[in-house]
């Protein structure tokens, strides 16, 4: 039988998996940048700390473990013929794998209350896992980066995270538009059309606009029995056009008589002014169909889109005040973002944005001309990377199309060459695989000068 990998899931090889460390070691520099401490936390929770924080959607997108051993043991044989899913799975699952890093980051702050400093500022890169139908840019096992503020109420932690994205886009290179909206608009604009109760549905529904069409998100409204005429109010407010400046001044018109979704606009107005007084390289947009659709937001929302290629969100987030609370922590704010790796991996590849190094994997190969040669050749390959140098010497003495055959499979940008004369004479041959270029060097010359000159 043919080997093969779950659907959603992927192998990375060499190459992949030195790209995909640029992306996440350049957003690691901008968690550094902006005083983020990394944890980590288990891959698996106890169902209990995720069922019940992601929307009954997310609950159906959770992966579930078997428990150990005999995972039937609480099971009757009635209950066996029955079928009944729902209720046979808390007696043989109490785990299951991460659905995204901010419950279990919640759920860690809770733990260890007593041993961090608020506000305490989070990152953590890590796989997590959703029971998702596979589709482009939509995997069931995907990395995300999460930079999250926990004990600060304040929206300047909403500006530092927006210029955080600035930041890491602008250095990948990728041209994004970060959309933004307020779950308290939301709520307001739930109140304006009489269905304050039915939020949940709502945003749920609003928030495929961008990618089943308008008309769409109409027939879901109606089919969760939300009267036309609701729906009749609620189309022209979430297509509403001109500037931030202009959609936030009508927002403020529209939403009057609503004290939440009041607030939610001046929330955004704010924020949307303090970061644009900064500088950005990134385009802001207000944007009222974004909800996320994930029920812990209370206040800002985010979400980040590339520009020059069709993909899903490539980066959100925003404010959930209450998702400790559920943890027996109460009244304790929090603010965070998640970027997608997996998703800019795919932007990066499509755009072909990666730097020529990120790929490579050694500086130099010594071509291997015989035992003594190569003992000779391992030495300078220690001093090398004594200097901070990657080198490497080939490990057989095979025939030299072979050995430069290997060079030119991995990119090698030098090859160095022993042979018994050049042994003899204390020098090697330095041949630039870009330009053909060789020149003979005294072993002496070639350590010391290596990185001044750009041999």
């Amino acid at each position: 039988m043919k080997p093969s990998i779950p659907k959603g899931t992927r192998d990375f090889g060499p190459i992949e998996t030195a790209r995909r460390n640029y992306i996440f070691d350049t957003i690691r520099k901008g968690f550094r940048l902006f005083g983020y401490t990394p944890i980590e936390t288990p891959a698996m929770e106890n169902l209990s700390t995720l069922m019940g924080k992601y929307g009954e959607e997310g609950d159906k997108l959770l992966f579930r473990i078997l428990n150990s051993g005999d995972y039937l043991k609480d099971v009757s044989s009635e209950e066996l013929l029955q079928k009944d899913s729902l209720a046979l799975t808390p007696k043989i699952s109490e785990k299951g794998l991460r659905y995204d890093l901010t419950v279990p980051f919640a759920r860690f702050v809770v733990q260890n209350r007593n041993d961090i400093q608020l506000p305490f500022k989070r990152c953590q890169i890590q796989p997590v896992w959703r029971a998702d139908r596979p589709q482009k840019g939509r995997y069931r096992e995907f990395f995300q980066c999460d930079a999250d503020i926990v004990g600060s109420d304040s929206l300047w932690n909403e500006v530092e995270l927006l210029s955080l994205i600035d930041e890491v886009f602008k250095n990948l290179k990728i041209r994004v538009a970060i959309k933004l909206n307020n779950r308290k608009i939301l709520t307001g604009i739930a109140e304006l059309i009489g269905e304050s109760n039915r939020i949940t549905d709502i945003t749920v529904a609003i928030d495929k606009i961008e990618k089943i069409g308008v008309e769409k998100v109409c027939d879901e409204l109606l089919s969760k029995n939300i009267p036309q005429e609701a729906v009749d109010k609620l189309l022209p407010i979430l297509q509403l056009t001109g500037s931030n400046s202009d959609k936030l001044s009508q927002l403020a018109e529209v939403l009057k008589d609503s004290e939440t979704g009041l607030k939610g606009v001046e929330e955004l107005k704010w924020v949307v002014q303090r970061f644009d007084a900064l500088g950005h390289s990134s385009l802001l947009d207000v944007d009222v169909s974004l909800a996320r659709g994930l029920n812990y937001y209370t206040g800002t929302i985010i979400e980040v889109k590339a520009l020059d290629v069709q993909i899903g969100s490539i980066t959100g987030g925003g404010r959930y005040d209450n998702l400790t609370g559920v943890f027996g922590m109460p009244g304790l704010s929090g603010v965070g973002i998640s970027f997608g790796a997996d998703r800019i991996y795919d932007v990066l590849n499509q755009l072909d944005l990666y730097p020529a190094s990120v790929t490579e994997s050694v500086k130099v190969l010594f071509l291997n001309f015989g035992e003594d040669e190569a003992a000779e050749a391992m030495k300078l390959v220690k001093q090398l990377r004594e200097n901070g140098v990657s080198a490497e010497l080939y490990p057989d003495a095979v025939k030299l199309k072979k050995q430069m055959a290997y060079a030119d499979a991995l990119k090698v940008p030098y090859v160095a060459m022993i042979g018994e004369t050049e042994l003899k004479e204390g020098k090697l041959q330095l041949k630039n695989m870009s330009t053909g270029q060789q020149q003979s060097l005294s072993f002496n010359d070639f350590i010391n000068d290596w990185g001044k000159n750009d041999i």
